[in-house]
C-alpha cells in the first residue's frame, strides 16, 4: 500500500484521513500547514500528497507548484482536497498542477478511488 502525506489544516479532517487511510492499509503522515508539509515531502518517502487548498500562510496551490518544481517530488501525484465546488475552481486547481480533485465533505469511497487511480497512473508513467 501507499505512504501518503496529508497537508490539511483541520485537525478533525486530518484525524478522519488517518482513520480512513489506515483502515484501507495505507500509511499516512500529516502536516497542518504548507511549509511543514513541503519539508516532509522534500525529505522523501511518500507516494502521494493530499493537499488542502485553503491553508494558513502558503495556500495549497502554491505548495503544489513547489512540489511540481522540485526534483524529488515533481512526479508525485497531488490530490486537491477542497470545498470549492464550482467548475471554474476545479479547472483552476487542475491547472495549478494538482492531479485530481476531491470535494469536501470527503466520501470514503471517492477518496480511495482517487488515490488508486493516481497511484496507477504514476506507476504507468514510471514504467515508460
Amino acid at each position: 500500500m501507499a505512504h501518503i502525506l496529508a497537508i490539511e489544516d483541520s485537525p478533525a479532517i486530518r484525524k478522519l484521513l488517518h482513520a480512513m487511510l489506515e483502515q484501507a492499509g495505507h500509511s499516512i503522515e500529516s502536516a497542518g500547514d504548507a511549509e511543514t508539509g513541503l519539508a516532509l515531502a522534500f525529505a522523501g518517502g511518500f507516494d502521494l500528497v493530499l493537499m488542502d487548498i485553503h491553508l494558513p500562510g502558503m495556500d495549497g496551490l502554491a505548495a503544489t507548484a513547489a512540489l511540481k518544481q522540485h526534483p524529488k517530488t515533481r512526479g508525485m501525484p497531488v490530490l486537491a482536497l477542497t470545498a470549492l465546488a464550482m467548475e471554474s475552481d476545479k479547472a483552476r486547481i487542475l491547472e495549478a498542477g494538482c492531479d485530481a480533485y476531491i470535494a469536501k465533505p470527503i466520501l470514503h469511497q471517492d477518496l480511495l478511488q482517487a488515490i488508486s487511480a493516481a497511484l496507477f497512473a504514476r506507476a504507468a508513467r514510471d514504467e515508460k
